[in-house]
């Protein structure tokens, strides 16, 4: 099973480039906000035991599947020690069921007024209801932009992950992102 994780800061592509990627290869998508819109419905608040709750149901069963791959895409702050114990509780789950699992880490990275554009697209307001409110939405962005490095340096994740690939995006439409992830990793 291939595990790729797609990483970055919110807004910056995340979901659109794994939906384009999941056009052109086998793996399916799993993006953060499958767990989050229904525990945000469900409890009318954030509660991070039930989203990781049900996130690691999917994760082992993917990995129990016989499935070629999941893609997940998450929000990550590079500064959080929490952050990188977490994909690697994700990877182990994945490993507890399927321990010819392969990951990859690729990070996207766009400035801050293409993501506040983003923040407002048709697409990601559709999938993320939580993100309708405009005004709050984009509060959070530059709140998690100020408190939060949301952004590797040069060359930090190459040294921890094997398979790692940094994608700047601003300009590049999602499927050539899918394609350069797709190729990049030969999925």
């Amino acid at each position: 099973m291939k595990l790729v994780f797609i990483i970055g800061d919110a807004a910056v592509g995340k979901m659109t480039v794994g939906r384009e990627l999941m056009k052109i290869t086998d793996l399916r998508l799993f993006h953060n906000h499958m767990t989050i819109e229904p525990v945000l419905e469900i409890f009318g608040e954030w509660n991070s035991d039930a989203i990781k709750g049900l996130r690691d149901v999917v994760f082992r069963e993917y990995a129990k599947s016989g499935k070629y791959g999941l893609i997940f895409t998450y929000m990550f702050a590079f500064n959080l020690p929490s952050e990188y114990e977490y994909l690697r509780h994700v990877e182990e789950a994945c490993r507890e069921n399927n321990p010819d699992v392969e990951v990859y880490f690729v990070e996207l990275n766009s400035p801050l007024e293409v993501r506040i554009e983003r923040n407002k697209s048709e697409s990601r307001l559709a999938a993320k209801p939580s993100k309708r409110d405009l005004e709050t939405s984009e509060a959070r962005l530059l709140n998690d932009d100020k408190n939060y490095r949301m952004v590797s340096y040069p060359g930090e994740m190459e040294a921890i992950y094997e398979n790692y690939l940094r994608i700047e995006n601003s300009n590049m439409p999602a499927e050539e992102a899918a394609r350069v992830i797709k190729e990049h990793f030969g999925l």
